[in-house]
Parts: structure tokens; C-alpha cells; sequence
């Protein structure tokens, strides 16, 4: 630092002795101003050197009192790393302490996770076979129940699992048929109902176009067919409503249920014309599923368990006037041997005393005169007892 303020005073004495050099003469103008524009020259290396001197020296500065501080930071730093690698150290201790539990059970967890995809897959499997084989046998199902006779058969024996569920084989008789076309007007099941009435179930639906449905993809083809599935148990229906069809029983029935053997044939045909059910009950025909037939057929049920109950109590009403009867005549004929048998005990009573008084003793002295045969004669006691009337409250 002394050595620059030096330079800068030898500079600075230059120039002041070359400012009053140039003050002694004109004469010397040239030359005082090269030395000038040598002085501005000199100074400005100067001041170039100066500010280079300064840079250094700051620079120096900086450096050193950075190390300083670096050393300083690096000592204070690795006390706390110290101490912070053994705080973290028994942190970690404690946080595996705490977790080891829960590292036991994620391990159980996994291996149940993984003994239920197992159980997943293998079941997964078993179900896809499963579907399949659905599948096939809802194929076959189909590809029967394009038959007619077929058809027909499967509706009488869900119509008659129907009937036994709700208990009703007593009071139904079942219409058996060599065929089941389509479009036939005679019934499958006549419903007996208490007081003579009857109901007439029909289960000869048409199907064919709902089985149609089932071989197309989902869409405007399916929707198409199940629309005409809906049509045609419409149609079907206003036949069984018709006149002629119910002038054909005796007595007439109360309605016709139109049976369909399948509650995904019931909903499919509603889901397509929601008017059904209206269209039916106005023409005394009701559309059915298997649900709802058992329902009907568990109320009729119910009607004739009741109508059981009141024969029965009629019946009772009767056997207890009878009896009523019979007890009343059988009274007065005890009445009647009860003054018999008093007469009776009297009459016993007489001969009784008789035969104690004239006849035993008289016996009594032929055995003691030594005339006696093998047998005692034993004493006889009298009947003091007399008969209760019939209905008089007893003794005692």
C-alpha cells in the first residue's frame, strides 16, 4: 500500500513541476504539451495500475478472510454433523423400533395379498370354465327350446314346480297335451277356487323371437327383436282375452293368467311395452312370471285353507248337535236302568234277610250235627248302596 501512495505522489510532483515549467515561457509550449499528453498518458497507467492494485488487494483480502471463514464454518459444521449424525442415529433406532411392527405385519399383509391373488386366479378360473360351460348349455337351451314340443314341455314342468311351491297340486288339474304349438287356445292348468269358481293358466307364450334376441350382439337388432318378443305375447294375450275363449269353461273362468316360464321373458316383454299389464287387466288376462304366479297361487292357497277351517267348523256344529242328541237319549235310558237296578237291590235285600232268618240257620245246625258237605258257606252281605241319578252331582 505505501509503494502506490508513493507512485501516486511522484506522479502528481511531475505534473505540478511540469504545470510551472510551462508557465516560464511560450517558448517551451511544444514541448510542455507532449510532455502533457505524456503526463495524461503517465497517469492514466497509474490510475490503470492503481485500480488493478485494488482489485488485488480486495481480492486478497476476500480470499483470506474467506478461508477464515471457511475454516471456521467447516470446524462449527462438523461439530453439528457430529452431533446431528448421533441424534439422527438414535432417531432412526427409535423409528425402526416403531416400524419394525409394522414392517411384520406389511409382510403378512403381502404374503396374504399374494395366498388371495392365488385364490383370485384360481377362482377367476374356475369361474371363467364356469361361464363357459353356461354359456355352452345356454346354447343348447336355446338351440331345444327352438322345438315346439320342446318348448311346450319345459312350460308345463315350470308351470307344475310353480303349483308345488305354493302347495296347490290339490286344487288344480293339470291339462296334458301331446303338443304345445303356439297359437293353440286350450289352457295347461285349471285353478279350482273355493265356492266352484276356477282360474285357466296358459303357458304356450311365443318365444321365438326373444331366442332370436339372445344370438345378437346388443343393439338395434336385438332391440328390434325383443320389440317383436313384446308383440307377440301381446298378441298372444288378446287371444286368451277373447270371448270365445272364455265361453269354452263351465262355470267361466274369473281370468286367464298368461304364463311366461321365465322371469327374464316377462321383464323383457314389459321393458318393450310397459302397456301389457293395462292392456291385460282390462281384457281379465294376467301376464305372469313364476314369482308372480306363486304369489296368486299362495293367496288361492290361503282362500281354500280357509274355506277348509269353515267346513270343518260347520262339520264340529253338527258332530256337537248330534252329540247333544245322543246324550240326551242315552241319559234318559240310564235314568231308566238306574230304577231297575234299585228295584233290583231291594228285591236282593228282601231275600237276603229271608234266607238269614229261615234258611241259614237250619244249615248252621246240620253242620253241627255233623251233616256238612266239603264247602263253607260263606256270609253274604247286605246292598246298602242305592244308584245315582244320571246328571246329579256326586257324593262327597
Amino acid at each position: 500500500m505505501e509503494w502506490i501512495l508513493l507512485a501516486v505522489g511522484l506522479v502528481l510532483g511531475g505534473a505540478v513541476a511540469w504545470m510551472l515549467a510551462g508557465a516560464r515561457g511560450a517558448a517551451r509550449a511544444a514541448a510542455a504539451e507532449a510532455r502533457a499528453t505524456e503526463l495524461q498518458r503517465a497517469f492514466e497507467t497509474a490510475e490503470l495500475r492503481l485500480s488493478n492494485s485494488f482489485r488485488a488487494l480486495a481480492a486478497d483480502a476476500l480470499k483470506s478472510n474467506t478461508e477464515g471463514f471457511l475454516l471456521l464454518a467447516n470446524e462449527r459444521l462438523g461439530a453439528i454433523q457430529k452431533e446431528a449424525e448421533s441424534h439422527l442415529a438414535v432417531r432412526a433406532q427409535e423409528i425402526k423400533d416403531v416400524l419394525e411392527p409394522v414392517r411384520e405385519t406389511l409382510g403378512r399383509v403381502h404374503d396374504g395379498l399374494q395366498m388371495m391373488e392365488g385364490i383370485r386366479q384360481e377362482a377367476y378360473k374356475n369361474l371363467t370354465l364356469e361361464v363357459q360351460k353356461l354359456q355352452s348349455e345356454t346354447g343348447n337351451l336355446v338351440t331345444a327350446l327352438r322345438k315346439p314340443e320342446v318348448r311346450g314341455r319345459w312350460g308345463e314342468i315350470q308351470l307344475k314346480k310353480v303349483v308345488e311351491i305354493a302347495g296347490m297340486l290339490d286344487h288344480c288339474d293339470f291339462i296334458e297335451q301331446e303338443t304345445a304349438e303356439e297359437g293353440r287356445l286350450r289352457p295347461d292348468l285349471v285353478v279350482k277356487l273355493p265356492g266352484g269358481k276356477n282360474i285357466v293358466v296358459d303357458s304356450k307364450v311365443p318365444l321365438i323371437a326373444y331366442l332370436e334376441a339372445l344370438e345378437r350382439v346388443p343393439g338395434e337388432g336385438r332391440t328390434a327383436k325383443l320389440r317383436e318378443h313384446a308383440q307377440q305375447v301381446k298378441t298372444h294375450m288378446v287371444n286368451l282375452g277373447s270371448k270365445a275363449y272364455f265361453a269354452r269353461f263351465s262355470p267361466a273362468p274369473e281370468f286367464v293368467v298368461l304364463f311366461l316360464p321365465g322371469e327374464a321373458f316377462f321383464s323383457a316383454a314389459l321393458e318393450h311395452d310397459p302397456t301389457l299389464l293395462e292392456e291385460g287387466t282390462n281384457r281379465n288376462v294376467i301376464l305372469a312370471a313364476p314369482t308372480t304366479l306363486i304369489a296368486l297361487l299362495k293367496a288361492v292357497y290361503y282362500g281354500w285353507r280357509q274355506e277348509t277351517i269353515a267346513a270343518d267348523a260347520r262339520k264340529i256344529a253338527n258332530l256337537g248337535r248330534e252329540l247333544h242328541d245322543r246324550t240326551a237319549t242315552m241319559t234318559a235310558h240310564f235314568a231308566k236302568l238306574g230304577g231297575s237296578l234299585d228295584g233290583a237291590v231291594k228285591a236282593f235285600n228282601d231275600t237276603l234277610g229271608s234266607f238269614k232268618s229261615r234258611v241259614l240257620p237250619a244249615a248252621r245246625e246240620l253242620g253241627e250235627l255233623g251233616v256238612s258237605g266239603q264247602k263253607e258257606i260263606v256270609e253274604i252281605l247286605k246292598i246298602d248302596k242305592e244308584t245315582n241319578s244320571v246328571g246329579a252331582p256326586p257324593e262327597g
